[in-house]
């Protein structure tokens, strides 16, 4: 059996935890990660090279023989690195575990996604998009819209995209914001604006070939910054995985009225896809409505679903190049996996850095995925806003939280923070 050179693209924890599944492959001959950090040198080489800098990712794939692209986060995805693979005769071989860039605009275009989730009868908010040239239409929309009212920048914005406004005061202030002041560059010339739906959220996994598909576990996240769900939006705060009522009718619910018709839109619109659709699902009263696409793997949900997905890894991404997922059955382990991330004083809004960690060793029965840290003079120090993901395994949500808990205690910096609460509605 052949064994393969992977090239994995990112530096959060979430690439931590997909590099630390490859590497448990016996398909993984060598794996690369670029620009990774210090939790994926542990499991690979890193090379100092930027997820969006394609001619230099190029270079790496032909010096050392690559033969799989892993594309972590949704950037080089947007900018299409798929099309930039396959339109170039030394690298169309390689295996690129991603959408095209037109598959990508699921995530790179909230007005794509949503036009696409009409045309398909996908259940998701009502909404109206608007631009510059109908402001004054989008402000008259605003004022006699029910409240709350959900803004959204329409291109990527890190996560930060997103304003829930209160008060129609407050919606027409983000939305001027947005349009007016180009406060997300780019990515807000349009602003999509839709109807709160209240439920409780969950984010789900399939892996697909643009034909057939497999579901990973399933994973709940935790994104503001206190403990209650309150405060500013993070990148987020903790996952728990499996999500108690995933399951029965309203996982059949999600699969019929939304897995399948996704898979086979993309499919009958002839959009080349080839790699992870994240759903991110709310459950209204029974009822699963879609919130938002992503084109990759959730983080920190990644760290939970790695950990229960039982398969190989490079096996499925084989599968899926040969467009036979349809042969594969997903095992997924029978425990909770549950991760809590530590993170710096001030975030997510500016936070210190080269905060000194400290009582690594002293970890027990969890699995630590790096997401901001780096080296100096020999010490591991914090350099991101979110800073390590502490992933336990437990026969229920509560035993694997727990653990992860315990050694929160464990791990020393000045200025750490973490919410205390994560897993809170099913304990």
């Amino acid at each position: 059996m052949s064994s393969y050179n992977i090239l994995l693209l990112g530096s959060g924890g979430r690439e931590n935890a997909i590099a630390w599944k490859l590497r448990q492959s016996k398909l993984c001959k060598e794996l690369y990660i670029a620009p990774g950090n210090p939790g994926t040198a542990t499991l690979g080489s890193n090379l100092n090279i930027s997820v969006n800098d394609f001619d230099a990712i190029k270079e790496a794939c032909l010096q050392d023989n690559i033969d799989i692209l892993f594309v972590g986060p949704e950037d080089p995805l947007v900018n299409g690195i798929y099309d930039y693979f396959k339109a170039d005769p030394q690298l169309k071989h390689i295996i690129v575990v991603g959408p095209s860039k037109e598959g990508a605009q699921l995530e790179g275009s909230k007005a794509f996604s949503k036009k696409f989730m009409q045309r398909h009868n996908i259940p998701t908010a009502a909404y109206q998009e608007f631009a510059e040239d109908n402001f004054d239409e989008g402000i008259a929309y605003l004022n006699q819209h029910t409240l709350p009212i959900v803004l959204k920048a329409d291109g990527l914005a890190a996560g930060k995209g997103v304003v829930i406004a209160q008060s129609h005061e407050e919606a027409i202030q983000a939305f001027t914001t947005m349009i007016k002041e180009a406060q997300f560059g780019d990515a807000s010339k349009k602003v999509v604006v839709e109807q709160f739906l209240t439920g409780i959220e969950l984010s789900v996994f399939a892996f697909t070939d643009g034909k057939h598909y497999v579901l990973l576990p399933e994973a709940k996240d935790y994104k503001r910054i206190g403990e209650g769900d309150m405060g500013l939006n993070t990148g987020g705060m903790g996952a728990v995985s499996p999500v108690p009522f995933a399951q029965g009718d309203f996982m059949q619910k999600v699969v019929g009225r939304i897995i399948n018709p996704t898979v086979k839109g993309l499919d009958a619109e002839k959009i080349v896809y080839n790699g992870f659709i994240f759903f991110g699902l709310i459950n209204v009263d029974g009822e699963p409505y879609v919130i938002e696409y992503n084109c990759r793997m959730g983080d920190p949900e990644t760290e939970v679903v790695m950990p229960r997905l039982e398969n190989d890894l490079v096996e499925l991404i084989l599968k899926m190049h040969e467009g036979t997922l349809n042969e594969v059955l997903v095992a997924h382990d029978r425990r909770a996996a549950c991760t809590v991330m530590l993170v710096s004083e001030g975030y997510p809004g500016s936070y210190p850095k080269g905060r000194v960690m400290t009582g690594f060793e002293n970890v027990k029965d969890s699995i630590l995925f790096h997401a901001g840290t780096a080296v100096k003079d020999h010490n591991t120090v914090t350099s991101g806003g979110r800073v390590i993901a502490i992933t336990s395994y437990g026969n229920t949500i509560s035993e694997a939280l727990a653990i992860s808990y315990e050694n929160v205690d464990n791990i020393e910096y000045e200025g750490k923070y973490y919410r205390r609460d994560i897993g809170y509605e099913f304990i």
